[in-house]
């Protein structure tokens, strides 16, 4: 491995006589979420590591009350977002912004985590300058190119090109040896984003602080958690836009018409081509809350309240289970199928029926509703970022 004066090419051990330096890049609010406990993981082994962090800004609105939440300061602010941005932009404008960065502190390894496209040109930015990678949630596959797009590519490069695979789980591992990859390269760890749940749900413990949340939702958005059963949405996935996300919208009106005694809370990505159908399917429905993108605390803390939550996203099919949460997932493939596999996820695709019926049985039936609410978490103990720092200190020599 290059970096420092390294070798060429990088082996799961490596040698240094100083301090490794390590770099960690990111730049949505997934992947801040996910690799927070990481980063303070890193800072506590100042001792043997000098690490620093880079973000993209690839999410600039969303990613910045992260960063404070967990009390981030970035060494680098790439800050690459700009209006209607594509896929194009930010790979050409960050692959070109870390090529400077990574020039100028020459790190000895480079963290990543998931799948965005932020993970995609930092890793290939490493591969050029030779530099280590080791990639955070490693492994994950749905085998199908555009599902998700463009997740699912920026993952699988992301693995082509890393050195050391921190997996979430023994799916994962098994999906990276049947590639070829070295098991000596491969390591289980759990998912970090259970570590950064846990931590947010510790400080939640305090009543004041539960006390205040609500009433900043009866006072900003005229919800109030009064007995009625709640229903948390989010969606926003880049391969449903158009007519599949159309039917998931007519999927959740159905269920609002259908039961006047649920409310459904859905925060509304900031995408345009979220925004327009959700309005306008969803808009005039009173027991429908369209309501802004919230900041991860007060969104743990909805999740809690939730009776069941209808999502697309990938993160929260992990963090649910954590918090007794039934968890209904509106895409056609998951590269997460532990979950489904526990009882605590179900996959509901995007058809307005299925998605509205699989809901209606929820509500319904008690007894489904708990048993996939006691379900076990497949995804991690709250332990994943001691693990990964501890690994990338067993794996140097002095």
């Amino acid at each position: 491995m290059a970096g420092n004066g390294g070798t060429e090419e990088m082996s799961v051990s490596f040698r240094h006589k100083k301090k490794i330096r390590i770099s960690t890049i990111f730049g949505t609010r997934p992947e801040a979420i996910k690799i927070a406990p990481v980063v303070h993981e890193l800072k506590k082994h100042a001792d043997k590591i000098e690490s620093e962090v880079v973000v993209t800004g690839q999410h600039r609105g969303m990613l910045d009350p992260v960063l404070n939440l967990f009390e981030i300061e970035p060494d680098y602010d790439l800050d690459i977002m700009k209006g209607n941005q594509t896929l194009f932009d930010i790979t050409i404008e960050g692959l070109r912004k870390l090529e400077d960065v990574l020039r100028r502190e020459k790190p000895d390894l480079i963290l990543v985590q998931g799948d965005t496209t932020t993970t995609l040109v930092a890793s290939l930015a490493a591969y050029y300058l030779k530099i280590g990678i080791g990639h955070v949630e490693a492994g994950l596959r749905t085998r199908d190119k555009f599902n998700p797009f463009p997740e699912e590519i920026n993952r699988r490069f992301a693995d082509c090109l890393a050195d050391l695979y921190f997996v979430p789980t023994r799916t994962a591992k098994g999906n990276l040896l049947k590639e070829g990859v070295e098991e000596e390269k491969i390591f289980v760890t759990g998912n970090t984003v259970i570590d950064a749940l846990l931590m947010v749900v510790d400080r939640q413990k305090d009543v004041r602080i539960q006390g205040e949340i609500e009433k900043r939702f009866v006072k900003d958005y005229g919800i109030s958690f009064d007995g009625r059963k709640s229903i948390l949405v989010t969606g926003h996935r880049r391969e449903s836009f158009g007519e599949d996300f159309e039917k998931i919208c007519a999927g959740i009106k159905k269920i609002a018409q259908t039961d006047n005694n649920v409310q459904i809370i859905y925060p509304v990505h900031l995408n345009p081509n979220v925004q327009r159908p959700v309005r306008k399917i969803l808009g005039e429905l009173r027991n429908v809350y369209l309501i802004e993108p919230l900041d991860y605390f007060s969104f743990v803390w909805l999740m809690d309240k939730s009776h069941l939550i209808l999502t697309d996203s990938g993160g929260i099919q992990e963090e649910a289970p954590s918090l007794g949460k039934p968890v209904l997932v509106m895409r056609k493939t998951t590269e997460r199928p532990e979950g489904v596999e526990a009882g605590t996820a179900k996959l509901v695709g995007t058809d307005s029926e299925t998605i509205f019926s699989e809901t209606m049985k929820l509500l319904s039936d008690e007894s489904l509703c708990k048993s996939m609410a006691k379900g076990s978490n497949p995804y991690g103990d709250g332990h994943a970022a001691e693990r990964i720092v501890k690994i990338i200190l067993e794996r140097i020599e002095y």
